[in-house]
């Protein structure tokens, strides 16, 4: 376990540290955005490796497992942008409002994050100005630079959470755009009717635990979904393989419909 520096810092990330953001494709003006908020793994240096034993960060608590493959092949296949952010959600969730009980969790689906206890405010505003603010600044510059008839989010989900075994396959996450999210299931589903597919599940969006889909999608008027995959299903190259190409085949799909519907060819 590595030391964790207590020494109050001029900035947080150093030279060695990744960029808090990555856009793929950067120069593609395709209509489709991607987006991936817990993409990584990454931990600051000077947080060292935030009092964790050999192995937590690996599980879903330190990021969605998969998630980022499979956003990578989709960007691929599509040939559209997908912004990346490589931080762990235990430095700081990139899909919480700052301050948010969770935006630095000191506890994690029943593992202590010793190196999040007991912040003060100066490590903490760290984490926001150099991590959450540049990622997000990035993705709305990105929003507003090149025009975009989707954004899409792809999270995963751990299979049992709580005591309680989650047996969709894939959810679909919205608030106010319900259109874009069921007609996307209802486009996988046409193509795959053995899916457990949940609406709203395995969570729900609201303004206290959610960042995307109020800050970027609802407040553009942007067609928007947030995509949860069961992780077991994405944590081998295959099965990110598959998920990918579903998603690439449904997400075109929808885009040529939209397209339609505005006498666009």
């Amino acid at each position: 376990m590595a030391t964790l520096s207590n020494t109050t810092p001029q900035s947080l990330l150093t030279p060695g540290d990744p960029a808090p953001v990555e856009i793929v494709n950067a120069d593609s003006g395709h209509p489709v955005l991607l987006v991936c908020e817990h993409a990584g793994q990454a931990v600051p240096a000077r947080l060292g490796d935030l009092g964790l034993t050999d192995g937590e960060i690996d599980r879903h608590i330190g990021w969605d497992i998969g998630a980022e493959a499979v956003a990578r092949r989709m960007a691929a296949t599509i040939g559209c942008a997908c912004v990346i952010q490589p931080y762990s959600r235990l430095v700081i969730d990139c899909n919480r409002p700052p301050g948010a009980l969770d935006s630095i969790p000191e506890v994690s689906d029943g593992t202590t994050v010793p190196g999040n206890l007991r912040l003060d405010d100066t490590w903490r505003n760290a984490r926001v100005n150099e991590i959450f603010e540049p990622y997000h600044d990035a993705l709305a510059d990105r929003l507003d630079r090149v025009p975009s008839r989707v954004a899409v989010s792809i999270h995963s989900f751990t299979p049992h959470f709580g005591g309680a075994s989650r047996l969709w396959d894939i959810g679909f996450l919205f608030r106010k755009d319900e259109h874009t999210s069921t007609r996307l299931a209802e486009i996988l589903r046409s193509e795959n009717p053995d899916l457990h597919i949940g609406m709203n599940q395995p969570y729900q969006i609201d303004d206290l635990s959610d960042w995307f889909v109020p800050q970027h999608g609802e407040a553009r008027g942007l067609p928007h979904s947030l995509i949860e995959i069961r992780n077991d299903h994405i944590d081998t190259p295959e099965g990110q393989d598959r998920w990918a190409d579903m998603l690439a085949v449904t997400l075109r799909r929808w885009l040529e419909g939209a397209l339609a519907q505005r006498g666009i060819r």
